[in-house]
């Protein structure tokens, strides 16, 4: 699949995100992407992007790349230059072709291998119950590493938006500081 576009968009009503991977030759793959499937998938990705950022850099295999702040600083620097030739101003093209179906797939595992020719090979697959008794789908795409760093930036607006890389801390109130401050250090037990 040549890809020609790259959306990903936050799903409010559904809580989850939409990916969708357009072609050149004007098919649409439509990917529903869960919280619970980014938790394992967001770390996955971002240390084979940086593997492979820190691969296909010249001098990189004379440098010490055991130093943790210079592999950081050097991935840095490499994302913000491809970010930099991205384009992010064009409104993503609905071509209607659907060869998975109307429905877009329900993401339930990736596998992410890289290749040696630098680019990323990602299977998005839909297993378990289908709707209709179908059997499960699934398909497959190679990415270079600009075209994964662009995907990446847009998953990562989404996760902000969808508020998902946001801890799960409960604010803490002034009532409930002073009511800590009014017990000391013995604070009130309570039971089931």
């Amino acid at each position: 699949m040549q890809i020609h576009q790259v959306s990903v968009t936050y799903q409010a009503e559904q809580d989850r995100l939409l990916l969708r991977v357009s072609s050149t030759t004007g098919d649409e793959m439509r990917l529903w992407l869960t919280r619970r499937l980014m938790i394992g998938l967001w770390p996955l990705l971002t240390r084979l992007q940086t593997e492979q950022l820190l691969r296909s850099e010249a001098g990189a295999a004379s440098m010490d790349l055991s130093d943790q702040e210079l592999r950081r600083m050097l991935t840095e620097f490499r994302k913000e230059e491809f970010l930099q030739r991205a384009d992010f101003d064009t409104p993503y093209e609905d071509k209607g072709s659907h060869p998975l179906g109307s429905e877009p797939l329900l993401v339930t595992d990736i596998d992410a291998s890289p290749l040696p020719n630098g680019r990323l090979r990602l299977a998005f697959n839909e297993r378990g119950a289908v709707a209709g008794g179908d059997k499960p789908r699934g398909f497959q795409l190679e990415m270079d590493l600009r075209l994964v760093q662009g995907m990446m930036h847009l998953l990562e607006q989404s996760l902000v938006r969808a508020q998902w890389r946001e801890p799960f801390v409960m604010p803490t109130s002034p009532a409930v500081e002073g009511a800590e401050a009014e017990f000391g250090e013995e604070r009130p037990r309570y039971l089931n």
